[in-house]
């Protein structure tokens, strides 16, 4: 056998059998073997062969193995369905039968006295239920462009790590249908052309809640809609859209919907067949409806008391078509769980129902709206069912909507610990064999308050700075209706209210003795505890790391906030030097009779 031979079969220990084969058909090499050498080679490439079948089919039977045990695994879809102004303080659930029976009987409903969102407002509660942020992280403060809902920085800075950005990551499918932002899709915020990261199916309405005569933006492009029942009215819609979106999905990868009719926000448009329903339904004259704000901030103290029959009829007109538009929502959670069992994915679905905020109807004589740090404005309903979930719940522990989003994340098997957020997850209260985790002893609400500059030209005698006036001048808001409260559950039943006016008005309430918040205890309290709750307020709205450098200016801290527009927030302005940049306040205290004081600052 030639030297080049003797090399070919030394080289046939390695070389694969599809190159050995290539090999031994060539006729230039195969001169050069003799007929022994070539049977040798031919056993060898044989006996490789075997070896190298025997791999194959072993590496084949791994990996179909893998393929099923990852099924049996796979991640479990994701749905959340989020209604605009629904309370449940005020009976807002009463007519969602089928939603309570079909979610929170299958599942676990927390109790009204234990759901919160972190904001009474739509865009900053949305903001924080998508970013799992407070306010004063997401720094989206109000509806209003100027209050960053949808602008710029929003988009920057806040909607790049919103969660359905982190479940896209994780192959996640996912559909958005309703209202997003209340600024949405104007001119300010990019336009009908900005669909947010994270989402493969986009139908999202611009601006704020409507039923009929509105525009979507579908995947970037403009759509319009008119008054057609059959065609346009919204929440049929998103419904519908959302039916056609499970048909259309790759079975082969989880996929979550957000689903977000206008219901029951105004105008209070009601699909037909429901246009008579509830006919002798008035809003619930218990509690503190139609009660002087006695010893609360001046907002609450200037409506009229008791209110005139015109505002009584307007608000229960109001109440009773709120609760209209949410038979068309009952219906959706119907048929979308109805779907989901033909197509096999109910058991593997996991479905939150809840709201952006409450509302109050007629409460210490306030018309209509939400904006109040009362719990019948910050309390929302909030229903769970999904894998692990024992049915039949009904939990105490305090959840926040800025637990959402951990709480999806956690379900989707992301990392949480790579996750910057304020919430945290609250699978393990809802499926403890799941997880193991802990309750939070107390938490933060806040809002900035909206006013216009000029006076309202129907109410000229109330000046400039209010908002949201209806009918006899009652004013719903104003730039100084700007607070920070501590809601504590845990160990004592308390909430304590800082205002940002120049007042600074505190305002302190024991909702075990008193649940509807009828008496400010301010002046009742122990020095010792407001001291307790003003430290607690301070370390919640504390920010840590390189948040206390706002990105959006890349700048130092202080700096960072001269740039924003803080108006008539004088006083916010001073507690974020304090809370965010680190600056001190000589005598920032509370004195007996509760008043804040801020001196000289260094």
């Amino acid at each position: 056998m030639t030297h080049r031979a003797s090399h070919f079969l030394k080289l046939s220990q390695f070389i694969p059998p599809f190159v050995l084969l290539f090999a031994t058909h060539n006729p230039r090499l195969l001169d050069t073997v003799s007929q022994a050498d070539r049977l040798r080679v031919w056993s060898g490439f044989v006996l490789m062969a075997s070896s190298r079948v025997v791999s194959t089919c072993l590496f084949v039977a791994l990996l179909t193995c893998t393929l099923r045990c990852s099924q049996c695994v796979k991640l479990s879809n994701i749905i959340l369905i989020l209604t605009d102004d629904q309370d449940v303080e005020m009976g807002g659930m009463m007519p969602m039968k089928k939603t309570k029976a079909l979610i929170g009987d299958a599942g676990v409903t927390f109790s009204n006295a234990v759901s919160f969102t972190a904001t009474p407002l739509c865009c900053p509660s949305r903001s924080s239920i998508l970013t799992g942020k407070y306010p004063h992280n997401h720094l989206v403060r109000n509806n209003s462009i100027s209050g960053n809902c949808s602008g710029t920085a929003w988009q920057k800075e806040a909607e790049p790590f919103a969660f359905p950005v982190y479940l896209n990551k994780m192959r996640y499918q996912t559909f958005y249908g309703g209202k997003y932002l209340n600024q949405y899709g104007s001119k300010d915020a990019g336009g009908v052309g900005h669909v947010p990261p994270g989402w493969d199916q986009w139908h999202a309405l611009l601006g704020n809640s409507k039923y009929y005569n509105y525009t979507l933006s579908v995947n970037g492009k403009e759509e319009k809609h008119g008054d057609n029942y059959e065609k346009d009215y919204l929440t049929d819609l998103v419904l519908n859209r959302s039916l056609h979106f499970l048909e259309e999905r790759s079975p082969n990868h989880p996929f979550f919907m957000m689903l977000c009719p206008p219901s029951p926000h105004s105008p209070w448009t009601a699909a037909p067949q429901y246009q008579q329903s509830f006919s002798d339904v008035k809003a619930p004259r218990n509690g503190s409806f139609n009660m002087p704000g006695k010893d609360k901030h001046w907002l609450l103290r200037q409506p009229a008391n008791p209110m005139p029959n015109s505002s009584v009829e307007y608000l229960d007109n109001a109440y009773r078509r709120r609760w209209q538009t949410l038979l068309s929502v009952d219906d959706m959670v119907e048929q979308l769980i109805k779907k989901l069992d033909s197509i096999k994915e109910l058991s593997n679905t996991y479905i939150f129902y809840t709201s952006d905020h409450g509302y109050h109807t007629g409460q210490f004589s306030l018309p209509i709206d939400k904006r109040q740090l009362y719990e019948f404005d910050i309390r929302i309903p909030l229903l769970v069912r999904g894998p692990g979930i024992k049915p039949k719940q009904t939990l105490q522990s305090p959840v926040l909507n800025i637990d959402l989003s951990m709480t999806i994340l956690d379900i989707a098997g992301v990392n949480l610990s790579t996750v910057n957020m304020d919430g945290q997850s609250f699978l393990p209260q809802m499926a403890p064999s799941l997880r193991n985790g802990t309750e939070r002893p107390f938490f933060l609400v806040e809002y900035t308050g909206e006013g216009h500059s000029s006076e309202d030209p129907s109410c000229p005698k109330l000046g400039p700075g209010l908002a949201e006036c209806f009918p006899d001048c009652v004013c719903e808001d104003a730039f100084n209706n700007t607070y920070a409260c501590v809601r504590a559950l845990k160990d004592a039943n308390l909430q304590y209210c800082e205002f940002a006016d120049n007042e600074s008005f505190v305002e302190v309430y024991n909702l075990t003795s008193d649940p509807h918040q009828l008496e400010n205890i301010v002046k009742k309290v122990d020095p010792t505890l407001l001291q307790i709750m003003n430290q607690r307020l301070i370390k919640l709205q504390s920010c840590t790391g390189d948040i206390s450098v706002l990105p959006s200016y890349n700048i130092p801290c202080v700096q960072a906030l001269f740039q924003m527009d803080f108006g008539y927030y004088f006083d916010i302005f001073k507690r974020l030097l304090m809370v965010r940049c680190g600056i001190k306040f000589d005598n920032y205290f509370i004195d007996p009779k509760s008043q804040i004081k801020f001196n000289r600052f260094h």
